[in-house]
């Protein structure tokens, strides 16, 4: 019987050979782009699984109006939590910044790596494979340090598991030699976890100082909590705990507590913190576009099996004389109904191959793309897989073998199938539906499109252009270290023939946020803006980048008030503040980097984006650097280039870095303009993977459309010999099979309408600086279909017309 089977499945295959290759290769399509975001989501959510006790590990974020949601937390937070809640077993806090990296210098060797500052208990939640030595105690004090594997072969060679005992210092001036006490190799996996060392938070060793204080958000903190913990009521505890010693300090400031506002404490479970973290988290995904990705190639693969459904309807009256013949000799509906189910797993089970085997060719651009490792070694993938091919062969062979088995043999043996109303109707729901979809993705795509170039092309408020930025690696908090080097390096490069001006500021565009403070009103210190920039810049900032005053007036050196007490705000400050541009002028301010000195505003400078146009321009407030703490947070230098030899140019500033700048350290540097553009990356990314997908759908969508439409239209090469015959011209011929079609169409685009514009709405609702909606996308997505859709049917129907009149009615 089941030779008997496949016999009869490769025959229909073999004769069937167009429909059978547009099921193939558009669900093999369909599933190689299902296969490839699937594989970015499971390797997303594959982090940090190698974590024994994982399901009670927490990491801590916090919530509150001046800074909103934070990865950090302060210290006694963490510390008073433990001994005041039973349901905390214990804490531990583990800064780890894979960008920030330190060099370490060793028996003349040295390595540039990244670091992890934590306390005491980091290897009692985290236990790393040890190579050497012993976690115990291993990061007691400031004088012991941890080092991995990597980091140890750099620095002792091949020698590097007897080097526990040895010294090693950090390259900067009067550092004092660390013990190395253990050697651990970092997790093969999927992790956040990979620093190059760990060692004690100094920030631990302050007595009174910052641990003690509730309000210094300044540690990455895990909770390891007791199992069966009520989270929900957890977090209610520590946020009550946490507002109320807010409200403390709020009071001795002599400011009013914003109770609506209060602090909140949320606890992410670690094993998915990489993409449910509430805050930036550590080195976080980007869920939301992994979902929304998700769902895309979900309705990508529903096309597929869409297409083959109406395929397999639209060939019924091929196979109606056999299901007749066979119900009439016995054959059971069930026996049928696993016979039609078995040719549809085959050709399902042979796209899956191909799928495979397109996985395997794109993957490595694909991780170029994502900027990932992911290779396909994971028997769970295949597992699911193989059971996502093994549903989706049921559920798109169900259908077509529910409704082929269902044939009367008396209707189909007279040959009375091909006038049935349902094979039509369902054939019809079933391309119209994949119209809907098809319209989907070109109204979004388009949308997309025009929000990103929207951004992109947007007035930045400055001018980057032939600027590059140089990030110090060697730098040291101690006896102005940062300012002085600043200072020297400003000078010297400037002396190289193609610099034509230097700056530098504390917060650099493109970066993100380093230094932020609540301002308050000197004459009401009741009103206050809350996560103001704190923008400390050189004199000549504002000149180099072009920027533009609304109101008042630039910095000037010859004006001791204004380098010892002037400030300059931007337009949104101002009117966070209450003011308008005219009215700020004179306005004096207590900053919160100061608190008993006032700060006068001089001038109002125009909005300008530092962080991305996503986002609202933050309130800033711009002050001169060398006139208080800020002095030694100058860790760049900006550097403006002559359009003559560019590239002359930066070889001569990277051969200075590299001999006398920052020997031993590697040379890097970015263009501001570029630097910016990052922060739209994410955006451009969006735009390429649903252009790409849009390509994918419209691509599977007129595949299965001309497969169909040919189906049908050999079912009607009678009909057109007639009218032929009659006297019908080429024109009427291909307009009557088409016009269907085209109904179809736009019947599809006007259902697809009202979900293309809930789904944009909700996706542009990300952005502080949107577009309109625009009525144009909807309009073109009508014309583009309908005139691919003319075109795929068109081609077919004019071929049609081009019918052997005898050989169709020979026997009329």
């Amino acid at each position: 019987m089941l030779k008997n089977w496949l016999k009869i499945a490769f025959v229909n295959y073999r004769k069937n050979w167009l429909s059978t290759i547009v099921n193939i290769l558009g669900l093999s399509m369909g599933l190689c782009v299902f296969l490839l975001i699937f594989i970015h989501w499971q390797d997303e959510k594959s982090y940090e699984q190698w974590i024994p006790n994982k399901e009670n590990i927490y990491l801590v974020e916090n919530a509150n109006a001046d800074f909103g949601t934070m990865l950090v937390s302060s210290y006694p937070e963490l510390s008073v939590s433990k001994e005041k809640f039973s349901e905390i077993e214990d804490y531990t806090t583990a800064n780890l910044w894979a960008s920030y990296k330190i060099r370490l210098i060793a028996q003349g060797n040295s390595a540039f790596v990244s670091s992890c500052r934590a306390s005491d208990s980091f290897f009692d939640f985290f236990p790393l494979e040890k190579v050497a030595g012993s976690f115990k105690n291993s990061i007691s004090d400031k004088s012991k340090i941890v080092i991995s594997e990597e980091t140890a072969k750099t620095l002792f060679g091949d020698e590097y598991k007897s080097c526990v005992g040895k010294t090693i210092s950090f390259d900067e001036p009067d550092a004092k030699p660390m013990v190395v006490t253990a050697v651990y190799k970092n997790p093969a996996t999927n992790s956040v976890f990979k620093p190059g060392f760990i060692m004690r938070n100094q920030g631990l060793d302050n007595g009174s100082g910052s641990n003690s204080q509730w309000t210094n958000y300044s540690y990455v903190g895990y909770f390891k909590l007791k199992p069966g913990t009520d989270i929900k009521k957890l977090e209610k505890k520590l946020s009550d705990q946490q507002s109320a010693q807010e409200k403390i300090v709020s009071a001795k400031l002599g400011e009013k507590y914003d109770e609506k506002n209060s602090a909140k404490v949320y606890l992410t479970p670690i094993s998915k913190m990489k993409l449910d973290a509430k805050s930036e988290g550590v080195e976080k995904g980007d869920k939301k576009s992994i979902m929304i990705l998700m769902s895309l190639s979900a309705l990508i693969l529903l096309l597929s099996g869409i297409n083959l459904i109406n395929l397999k309807t639209a060939q019924a009256s091929q196979r109606a004389k056999e299901v007749g013949i066979r119900k009439a000799v016995g054959s059971t509906r069930s026996k049928l109904m696993y016979q039609f189910l078995l040719e549809t797993f085959i050709i399902c089970f042979t796209a899956y191959i191909f799928a495979l085997a397109m996985v395997e060719l794109l993957l490595p651009t694909y991780n170029k793309f994502l900027n990932k490792e992911i290779i396909l070694n994971d028997p769970n993938l295949f597992i699911y897989t193989g059971l996502l091919l093994i549903v989706f062969a049921l559920i798109s062979g169900l259908l077509p073998a529910l409704y082929l088995s269902n044939f009367k043999p008396i209707n189909t043996l007279k040959g009375n199938f091909a006038g049935s109303k349902s094979g039509v109707w369902l054939r019809n729901s079933i391309l119209t539906l994949q119209l809907i979809v098809s319209s989907f993705f070109i109204i979004c795509s388009l949308i997309i499109h025009t929000q990103v170039s929207f951004m992109m092309n947007k007035d930045l408020g400055f001018k980057g252009d032939q600027v590059i930025q140089i990030q110090f690696k060697k730098t040291d908090w101690q006896s102005n270290y940062n300012f002085k080097k600043y200072i020297r390096l400003k000078n010297e490069i400037s002396k190289i023939h193609g610099v034509t001006d230097i700056t530098g500021s504390v917060n650099s565009i493109g970066l993100g946020l380093a230094n932020a403070s609540s301002v308050k009103n000197a004459l009401d210190t009741t009103k206050s803006v809350p996560n103001v920039l704190v923008g400390g810049i050189d004199y000549n900032y504002f000149k180099f980048y072009k920027m533009k005053f609304a109101s008042g007036r630039d910095m000037d050196l010859r004006y001791a008030s204004d380098t010892i007490s002037g400030a300059v705000a931007n337009e949104s400050f101002v009117k966070k503040m209450g003011w308008n541009k005219n009215q700020a002028l004179g306005k004096e301010v207590f900053p919160g980097w100061e608190q008993k000195k006032k700060y006068k505003i001089i001038g109002v400078l125009k909005d300008f984006y530092i962080n991305g146009v996503d986002k609202p321009v933050e309130p800033m407030l711009f002050f001169n650097y060398d006139r208080n703490w800020a002095k030694n947070n100058m860790q760049n230098l900006q550097i403006k280039l002559s359009g003559n030899d560019i590239n002359g140019t930066i070889e001569q500033i990277k051969e200075f870095w590299l001999t006398k700048a920052e020997p031993g350290y590697p040379f890097e540097y970015e263009f501001v303009d570029k630097q910016f553009a990052k922060t739209f990356a994410k955006f451009q990314k969006q735009q390429t993977l649903f252009t790409t997908l849009n390509m994918v759908v419209l691509f599977i969508a007129l595949l299965g459309l001309f497969a169909l439409s040919s189906l049908l239209i050999e079912q009607k090469l009678k009909d057109v010999a007639i009218k032929k015959t009659l006297g019908a011209d080429e024109k009427t011929i291909v307009w009557d099979l088409t016009k269907r079609f085209l109904l179809i169409c736009i019947i599809a685009v006007l259902i697809s309408i009202p979900f293309g514009y809930y789904a944009m709405n909700e996706w542009l609702k990300d952005f502080a600086y949107r577009i309109d909606m625009p009525i144009w996308p909807y309009f073109l997505s009508l014309i583009l279909l309908s005139i691919l859709t003319f075109f795929v049917v068109s081609f077919k129907a004019y071929r049609a017309t081009k019918i052997n009149l005898v050989k169709y009615l020979k026997y009329e």
